[in-house]
């Protein structure tokens, strides 16, 4: 069986009601479309004659007019969120005299303001986190190619399937092993685990959209997303808005955050809880079925199918696991993007990937575009002077706020809001910005130390709605989480890893600051 990456957008489309089978469009549907693709301008022109706040330049509030009309199409999605990126960056250079540099700037000796616009509008291209995003969707490029990502589950499968327990231990375990590898958990975990696992309940007489499902199969999906989401909280790169939100975070207070600090700061509430998750979902989304033989046995059939480790597995594993431990040891002496570049390289050159891989590699070209756009729009938020002019009116205040108790309470609302995204990426770009500004506000809070317990949060929200994170419509499709079931263990271990992240991840940071 081959597997596919699936993107999020495949998700969203497959996911829709087929209609009829005319070509002429319904007349709601039409209109439902032209108000979603007309609302980003409708808001960015409202915002922009809103008379300029004290404090603020006029060329900074249509910077942030047009800023948040990106936003609203990010969240609405008229049209894919690379194209409202580029189209965002498209018109602030095309508008820079007026959005994007100062009358000052403007009347500087030798200031050339259509070079110095294409510059800024090409800079998020040359960030270098938004080319490890690349490389690890490169990663996660030859784990499909070369099948073994679907070679370890099974081989977990295998292993510890036996008992019902035990499985969700080994869908855990397939995750984690994958995460740091896989910046789209909608690729592994969507794409590559829910592939393997959807064949085991039928095995039980567990079937979808049926009282059977209990019996193992609401037990088993709900295991893997729940996984899913802790590991993209614990690997730094087991998420692509992990990556973003830290490229964004550099733009907007010089503060850089590699994957050992990331995953040092993570690494006691994220194991713990990663340890926990398929005992929690025993015991609170039950299988009836305890254990038994057929899981075991099904997935011995199709390892043997598989055969021995083909040549490009045993290549991979050495390229992956070099990169993670220059990733976590040599930061200091070789860039994490460019280790990405050097594996993409040495999977090139010994065939693991061809070049027209990479070329056909829509969702790795689409996410480059989409997020080196966002990067440098965000980046221009603090350029022309937004962010510290906002930071500094909602620092007045909280600035009664103990600088502990202010970091708690704006990752909370951070957090809780959520609810309102149907994309982590949306929710970075609307919400990340705001948090900084607010926080840098604060005297005496420790600004690193802040977004180190705010970014990780990005994926244990993704637990609390079915459409939360990447993978949770396909989940929530499979036909064994009903949605009266899938919004109250969402509310359940939503609230347990916010309370969880809180209670060990703020003490942790706080001992190792």
């Amino acid at each position: 069986m081959k597997i596919n990456s699936v993107s999020s957008e495949e998700i969203r489309l497959l996911s829709q009601p087929i209609r009829g089978g005319q070509l002429d469009m319904n007349s709601s549907v039409q209109s439902a479309f032209d108000w979603k693709l007309l609302a980003p301008l409708v808001v960015a022109i409202i915002v922009a004659l809103i008379p300029t706040p004290e404090g603020v330049a006029p060329h900074a509030w249509y910077f942030f007019a047009i800023f948040l009309g990106c936003v609203v199409g990010l969240i609405f999605e008229p049209l894919p969120g690379a194209v409202i990126g580029l189209i965002g960056v498209t018109l602030v250079a095309l508008l820079s005299r007026w959005v994007l540099f100062s009358p000052e700037q403007l009347a500087t000796e030798g200031f050339n303001a259509a070079n110095q616009a294409f510059s800024w509008a090409v800079s998020g291209f040359t960030n270098s986190t938004v080319w490890l995003i690349f490389g690890a969707f490169m990663f996660a490029l030859g784990y499909e190619k070369t099948g073994l990502g679907r070679r370890i589950s099974l081989w977990l499968v295998k292993a510890m399937g036996k008992r019902t327990l035990t499985l969700g231990y080994a869908v855990m375990i397939a995750d984690a092993v994958l995460a740091p590898f896989t910046p789209s958990n909608t690729a592994r975990s969507g794409g590559t685990i829910y592939p393997v696992i959807r064949n085991l309940p039928p095995l039980y007489d567990s079937q979808p959209n049926d009282p059977s499902m209990k019996r193992m199969g609401s037990f088993l999906m709900w295991t893997a997303i729940t996984s899913t989401c802790v590991t993209s909280s614990l690997f730094l790169t087991a998420l692509a808005p992990n990556l973003l939100a830290i490229a964004l975070t550099e733009s907007a207070t010089g503060i850089h955050i590699n994957w050992g600090q990331w995953f040092i700061a993570v690494a006691p509430a994220g194991i713990l809880l990663l340890l926990l998750v398929p005992l929690l979902c025993y015991w609170l989304c039950a299988p009836e079925v305890k254990a038994g033989e057929e899981v075991s046995n099904w997935a011995r059939d199709e390892l043997n199918k598989l055969g021995a480790l083909t040549r490009n597995e045993i290549l991979l594993v050495i390229m992956v696991v070099t990169a993670l431990l220059l990733w976590i040891f040599a930061g200091d002496v070789v860039s994490a993007s460019l280790v990405g570049l050097v594996v993409i390289c040495c999977m090139l050159l010994t065939g693991i990937v061809s070049w027209n891989d990479i070329l056909d590699n829509r969702a790795a070209w689409n996410t480059f575009v989409w997020f080196a756009t966002l990067v440098a729009l965000a980046g221009g938020l603090s350029q022309v002077g937004f962010v510290n002019w906002f930071g500094g009116m909602v620092g007045e205040q909280i600035s009664h706020f103990n600088p502990v108790m202010a970091m708690v309470a704006l990752t909370v609302i951070f957090y809780l809001l959520h609810y309102l995204f149907a994309s982590v990426t949306a929710h970075v770009t609307a919400l990340l910005p705001v948090m900084l500004a607010a926080a840098s506000g604060i005297a005496g809070l420790d600004m690193q130390m802040f977004i180190l317990l705010l970014l990780p949060t990005l994926g244990f929200m993704g637990i609390i709605t079915p459409y939360g994170t990447g993978p949770s419509p396909v989940y929530y499709g499979s036909g064994y989480l009903p949605s009266a079931l899938y919004w109250r263990l969402g509310a359940i271990f939503g609230l347990l890893f916010l309370v969880a992240w809180l209670a060990i991840g703020l003490p942790w940071l706080l001992l190792i600051n």
